[in-house]
């Protein structure tokens, strides 16, 4: 069976600042079911946005660096949050640090957890569709991508981005499950900092890591990003991750696990 076999059907809402894009092939993806399942996806990416959005002066992370909320009173995911941006920082040896980072609107420093959230409300989001059944689909969070082919359908075809030139693709990826991330320099200028200098990192240009779960490769690839050329040989120690790698120069590197093909 070839993709243009299946039927397709694509809803985008501008969800967390970015264009997020859900893709659903089957029998029939207009029907009530799947519009449920895709209603409740972007409601929960909504509700994420909520309660941790950093342009938001009500959002409960907003509210807490504030001092007007208490961890506790907050919503109930909020300490699970809390708690994965300390095992981020454990697991990449300190180079994901969501502490002291630029307010995106006032440049002072201030916990921001952007970086681990968005691969986290997606991968949540995605629970109403994964119970759909006999049902592919795709979420695409502004290029951070989670897919799942069933087994009588195409594998997805994920482009990767040239970050010298946006219009470009450096490889195209078949994926039938898990997640691609990317995170760099291309869109956002120098947003990433190296946390141990507190000075933007700009030795690498992105970094691109493919694994089972999108809020860890996004978490990956932004910790490479800011560790430098260097993160290539830590993202290579990965167990079920691999890693495409632009530097400063337009050096592509790859670990042992990234398809060739």
């Amino acid at each position: 069976m070839t993709t243009a076999t299946v039927p397709r059907r694509a809803w985008v809402e501008q969800v967390m600042g970015l264009p997020v894009s859900i893709h659903v092939r089957g029998d029939d993806p207009d029907s009530p079911g799947v519009r449920r399942g895709v209603e409740a996806a972007f409601a929960g990416l909504r509700h994420a946005d909520a309660v941790f959005s950093p342009y938001r002066d009500d959002s409960d992370l907003t509210r807490w660096e504030r001092g007007d909320l208490a961890a506790g009173a907050a919503d109930p995911t909020f300490a699970e949050v809390l708690a994965l941006c300390d095992e981020a920082r454990e697991r990449t040896g300190g180079w994901f640090d969501p502490r002291g980072l630029p307010d995106p609107r006032t440049g002072a420093p201030r916990f921001d957890p952007s970086g681990l959230v968005k691969g986290w409300a997606v991968e949540r989001a995605a629970g109403p569709l994964r119970r759909l059944q006999r049902y592919s689909w795709c979420i695409n969070a502004g290029g951070d991508v989670l897919v799942h082919a069933e087994d009588h359908h195409p594998a997805w075809r994920v482009g990767i981005e040239d970050p010298t030139h946006p219009a470009l693709l450096l490889h195209v990826l078949e994926r039938r499950d898990g997640a691609v991330a990317t995170s760099g320099t291309a869109h956002r200028g120098g947003h990433i900092l190296d946390p141990y200098t507190r000075r933007p990192a700009g030795a690498v240009r992105s970094v691109t890591v493919t694994g089972p779960d999108l809020l860890w490769a996004d978490v990956y690839a932004t910790a490479a990003a800011a560790r430098g050329p260097r993160g290539l040989h830590w993202l290579d120690t990965l167990d079920g991750y691999a890693a495409l790698l632009v530097s400063a120069s337009g050096l592509r590197q790859v670990t042992t696990a990234w398809p060739t093909a």
